[in-house]
């Protein structure tokens, strides 16, 4: 399967994903396409898993971005008008779904880059929350040099993330950035060696999931819906978030076990 999914007891309420097309520089192929978009939809459904790490597999990618000799001549038939297959049709459909680009996964997202993450990839690293990068792992948006507009995150999520002349150097130029500027600019949080990056990328995994799940997924949400709004209505809006957790059984747990100085019990209530 060209994408696995592992939802683990160790740490506990943490799902590990890979891309698993190595060969390939795990590039998105119309099978993985579908495959990821249904991964996202499972896990955005599932109670037990309160946060996701995505990795690649092998030490040379974490994802070249889109296969165009897969996906390219689909897209050409379709658009001629021609009949394609189902599962390809299918696959084109998926592809906003399985870059994460207007889908809400619902839960935090860790990214374990583990090599070149381009186009495609550096949509997938747009789209988490925390992204740890191996000293040698590269990023580019090259969608101009192929006289194509980067419809995936780039350009709605990247300037938010980035400094503006970070942002346009990335998209206009099209060139790559190695891993320690990409620390620098903030794309990713921090370089690890690879044998550290995915026992550190599931350790902050496993630290987030044992924190109370609606704060963290009320956290989480809040700053996304927060930063398209004024600062008079963001600051109005973060009390009535604040304020309905402070009623919640679990707040009241979590004074509880402070106060007695034992780990909270969580009931996500």
């Amino acid at each position: 399967m060209p994408v696995r999914l592992d939802v683990l007891a160790d740490p506990a309420g943490v799902a590990l994903v890979t891309l698993d097309r190595p060969e390939k520089s795990n590039a998105l192929d119309l099978a993985m396409l579908r495959e990821l978009a249904g991964t996202w939809r499972t896990l955005a459904s599932r109670e037990d898993v309160r946060c996701v790490v995505l990795t690649g597999a092998g030490e040379r990618a974490f994802c070249a971005g889109m296969d165009m000799t897969s996906t390219i001549p689909v897209s050409q038939r379709l658009a001629r008008g021609e009949r394609v297959e189902e599962a390809d049709f299918e696959a084109l459909r998926s592809v906003q779904t399985a870059l994460l680009a207007g889908f809400d996964l619902g839960k935090p997202l860790v990214v374990a880059v583990n090599g070149h993450a381009r186009a495609g990839g550096c949509d997938l690293l747009l789209a988490a929350e925390i992204r740890l990068a191996v000293p040698h792992a590269t990023f580019a948006l090259e969608e101009v040099a192929l006289g194509l507009y980067p419809t995936g995150n780039a350009t709605v999520l990247l300037p938010r993330q980035v400094g503006w002349v970070h942002a346009f150097e990335l998209l206009l130029g099209a060139q790559p950035i190695d891993a320690a500027r990409a620390e620098r600019i903030g794309l990713v949080n921090r370089v690890v060696s690879p044998e550290r990056l995915l026992p550190e990328c599931l350790a902050v995994a496993g630290a987030i999931a044992r924190n109370a799940p609606l704060a963290v997924r009320e956290t989480r949400r809040g700053v996304r819906e927060l930063l398209a709004l004024p600062l008079p209505e963001a600051y109005r809006r973060q009390e009535e978030i604040g304020g309905a957790l402070r009623r919640t059984a679990d707040a009241r747990e979590g004074a509880r076990a402070f106060a007695e100085r034992r780990r909270p019990v969580w009931r996500g209530e």
